[in-house]
């Protein structure tokens, strides 16, 4: 009855509104509240998937990783120095109020996301102006070359807007409208429900259904619940509790579900406060990192359904090393331990703080008190403080939490926007981080010509930046600033009467292609 309470608060906000949702039309559920469209105002995941459902992108990248072009025709057309990037524009597009798509539209979108975005340094620390050298094309002015160019470029929070709309809103969020390129166009909008609808004039290949309904339910019962009793037709994982998504995976494997898995962009670690004791003592950090049964970990608190991982950048994406932190040595661990004067009478106590809203947070942080004690009980202790999460990461640069386990979620699918937030540092004493990202991770580490590493990357492309990309986690797994955890993969649960759903390279559930299947003779869809 909860669930029913719930739904029944969202979908009728449509009642009066507009006609009744067609039989072809889907519900999908999640629990991201949504309160702004604006693509400048994006940086959740939620809206992110709302937006690729109503906005372009100018690339794309599939699930096998390659990127596709959209709103352009073409990859970027590099200047010899490589500051310069001319990108050919898509002809015969038209925003949802009939505004037409032009190389303006697109120079108008990113000037105003620089100007106002959320996440308006992704292109402001690269781009220096944004120009247009034709009718439909496009030339961006780069502070520095930067290789991973048309990967940011498929962003769905650079879609662009219509001029024609978006007029008096240049320098302000136009939070409760959006009129972009997209498949669907925008019927309805609150905070609880998004109401798609397919746009007509849409220049690509049209939707698979009549419309979707976006539902936020407020909490993982009613979304587990409302997928089980069909009153919605799709589930994201996103915000849903992990004993709720194993029993939603036995179903799929008992084939009551549909279940879907994409590329992972959000990874779980451990911040080490490397610039005080005694975590600023390098056997230290290795001897911690030596001490995390990940393997143990995954299986108790993700039940297996989170992946052990041993790097910065996940396993989907180019430079990755599956190997760059050590593995699980409890022996080299006591070693180093006994080297620092631990373990003959002595105990070292590290405090590690977990987010309290999170529930998993806490299971994995008493999951690896009780290893720890279990194994190396007489060399290392964990003592256990919750923080609320907005709190917590309000401590991370003021150098108060030795140790903090936390997760990372990346804007774009490249690996420079995994090392760059966690490691860049742009003032440094020797190993010690003044002033950058590494302070904001909590660290305050950075190693000697790690910074021009870090900058060298971005610049590289092919076999070589890849061989550097993994060179440069061996360096800091050798180090152990961070302890990476495990892997969390977006998942997306289905109802048989629905096709099976797809994930795009950036994680995103690919609406358009989600439709009812046509039922057998027996009334069950084949």
């Amino acid at each position: 009855m909860a669930v029913l309470g719930s739904l029944g608060l969202a979908l009728p906000l449509l009642a009066g509104c507009q006609p009744p949702r067609p039989g072809l039309s889907l519900v999908v559920a999640t629990k991201s509240r949504i309160d702004s469209l604006d693509p400048a105002q994006a940086s959740r995941i939620g809206v992110m998937q709302v937006l690729s459902g109503l906005g372009d992108p100018l690339y794309a990248i599939d699930a096998s990783g390659r990127i596709e072009p959209r709103l352009a025709t073409a990859l970027p057309v590099l200047s010899l120095d490589g500051l310069r990037a001319r990108i050919p524009l898509r002809r015969g597009v038209l925003f949802h109020d009939g505004t037409r798509f032009d190389a303006e539209a697109m120079a108008f979108s990113l000037r105003r996301f620089m100007a106002i975005g959320t996440l308006g340094y992704q292109l402001s620390e690269r781009v220096e102006a944004v120009r247009t050298t034709g009718p439909y094309e496009l030339e961006l002015v780069l502070k520095r070359p930067f290789s991973p160019l048309p990967r940011l470029l498929s962003a769905i929070f650079l879609t662009p807007v219509s001029p024609t709309a978006y007029r008096e809103y240049r320098d302000k969020p136009l939070n409760e409208r959006f009129v972009g390129t997209g498949p669907y166009a925008l019927a309805f909008f609150s905070g609880q429900q998004q109401r798609l609808v397919p746009f007509h004039r849409y220049w690509g290949r049209r939707p698979a259904n009549g419309g979707i309904d976006l539902v936020t339910l407020s909490n993982s019962t009613a979304l587990f619940g409302a997928l089980r009793s069909g009153e919605v037709d799709l589930l994201l994982s996103s915000g849903l509790e992990i004993d709720h998504q194993e029993a939603l995976h036995r179903d799929a494997g008992a084939g009551r579900l549909r279940e879907a898995v994409g590329p992972s962009q959000e990874i779980g670690l451990v911040s080490l406060l490397s610039d005080q004791p005694p975590l600023d003592r390098l056997p230290l950090r290795q001897a911690v990192a030596l001490s995390l049964d990940r393997g143990t970990i995954s299986q108790r608190v993700a039940l297996g359904l989170r992946a052990p991982l041993r790097q910065l950048i996940p396993p989907s994406l180019p430079g990755s090393d599956p190997s760059a932190w050590p593995t699980y040595d409890p022996a080299g661990a006591r070693a180093l331990y006994r080297r620092e004067g631990y373990c003959s009478g002595r105990v070292l106590t590290l405090p590690l703080t977990y987010r309290s809203d999170i529930p998993t947070d806490r299971l994995f942080a008493l999951t690896w008190q009780a290893q720890l004690r279990r194994d190396l009980g007489d060399c290392v202790a964990l003592e256990l403080t919750g923080m609320e999460s907005t709190t917590a990461y309000a401590q991370l640069d003021k150098g108060t939490l030795t140790m903090l386990f936390y997760d990372w979620i990346a804007d774009y699918p490249d690996a420079e926007n995994f090392l760059m937030p966690l490691l860049a540092c742009s003032q440094a004493e020797a190993d010690r981080c003044l002033k950058g990202n590494s302070v904001l991770g909590g660290t305050f580490w950075t190693a000697p010509g790690l910074q021009q590493q870090l900058e060298r990357s971005s610049q590289l492309a092919g076999p070589d930046r890849i061989a550097l990309l993994e060179a440069i986690q061996r360096r800091v797994g050798a180090a152990s600033p961070y302890l990476p955890v495990w892997l969390s993969a977006p998942v997306a649960w289905g109802r048989l009467p629905v096709s099976r759903p797809r994930f795009d390279g950036s994680g995103r559930v690919l609406l358009g292609e989600l439709h009812r299947l046509p039922t057998t003779a027996g009334g069950s869809p084949p």
